[in-house]
């Protein structure tokens, strides 16, 4: 989730718990070798020492996300990726941008899967065994006539595991996901499949769940929307009992991103955007949030958001307290 899921993104969320695998947003590749430092910026996680290299500080592993159409290059960063530490490298079918998908990267590719077979090979013989390569696909880019032959062409050229977002590009975010094409795309592979796609809600997981037959899962907007979401599924899969997160922890976690992501951007106005990202999420399982929105939406200086965040801060333990 370019924009969305950065570094400190994935070490708030993870250290909630119920995560298994993070990715990096999507590094893209062209017709060159990257630096070193463009993996350290997508993946500081790689300059951890010891165990942690590669993952959060909670131990959650981050693999490197390319995204590209060129399999020689993508081949030489994915080597690369995994010289500085990368426990994994997972390729981008998915994306359904208009400018990604115009310079033949992301979505665009599952019109032919012959490409796809060709990036991942290059991929899996250019990194070690050890260290899984996975996809992320759609069921298509227009329709979803290939998408059994699609993920029938990353199995064979070497992916460990493929993610499946349910919906093809043409349909991007739109309601329904197709859950009960991802059974479909289950029964043709051998490796595992992981289910994205629509899953707001622990009672969204179960239905996913009985639909795809599936029991791997990606969250994306819906763990933004809900943070402690993977936690109250890790639970519920547990058959244990859990109390989900209230608006005053939900506000203590956007507060201490803000707060932690300041000095880290190149413009704090970058901050403040991807603040805003977040918040407009929050509104579909905390309704205090919808109007921190509104107020937000119109702020552009990191003073005015501090102090808005503040503010609601203080009504959500004023609330709490009650």
């Amino acid at each position: 989730m370019e924009g969305v899921v950065d570094p400190l993104t994935r070490e708030l969320l993870t250290a909630i718990g119920g995560i298994g695998q993070c990715v990096t947003e999507f590094v893209r590749v062209t017709d060159k070798l990257l630096p070193r430092k463009v993996f350290y910026r997508f993946a500081p996680e790689l300059l951890h020492s010891g165990e942690l290299q590669g993952r959060t500080q909670s131990g959650v592993p981050t693999f490197v996300q390319l995204l590209g159409s060129n399999p020689e290059m993508l081949a030489a960063n994915a080597a690369r990726a995994a010289e500085l530490g990368a426990p994994g490298i997972d390729l981008n079918f998915g994306c359904p941008a208009k400018t990604v998908n115009r310079h033949r990267g992301g979505a665009c590719l599952l019109q032919w899967p012959d490409e796809l077979h060709r990036i991942i090979s290059a991929v899996r013989a250019a990194v070690p065994d050890a260290i899984p390569v996975t996809a992320k696909m759609r069921l298509g880019f227009e329709d979803k006539a290939l998408a059994i032959e699609n993920a029938q062409a990353l199995e064979a050229a070497g992916a460990a595991w493929v993610t499946v977002h349910a919906r093809t590009k043409l349909e991007a975010y739109k309601p329904p996901a197709h859950w009960e094409w991802l059974a479909r795309v289950r029964e043709a592979l051998t490796v595992p499949v992981v289910a994205n796609g629509e899953i707001w809600s622990v009672e969204d997981w179960q239905r996913c769940q009985q639909v795809s037959g599936c029991n791997h899962f990606m969250f994306g907007r819906g763990l933004i929307a809900q943070p402690d979401l993977a936690l109250q599924v890790m639970r519920a899969w547990q058959q244990q009992p859990y109390q989900a997160m209230n608006w005053l922890a939900a506000m203590t976690v956007l507060q201490d991103y803000f707060v932690t992501s300041l000095p880290q951007v190149a413009h704090q106005r970058q901050a403040v955007s991807r603040l805003k990202q977040w918040t407009k999420q929050l509104p579909r399982n905390y309704a205090e949030a919808e109007e921190l929105f509104a107020q937000m939406r119109r702020l552009r200086e990191p003073e005015q958001v501090l102090e808005l965040l503040e503010k609601h801060h203080q009504l959500a333990r004023l609330a709490a307290a009650a």
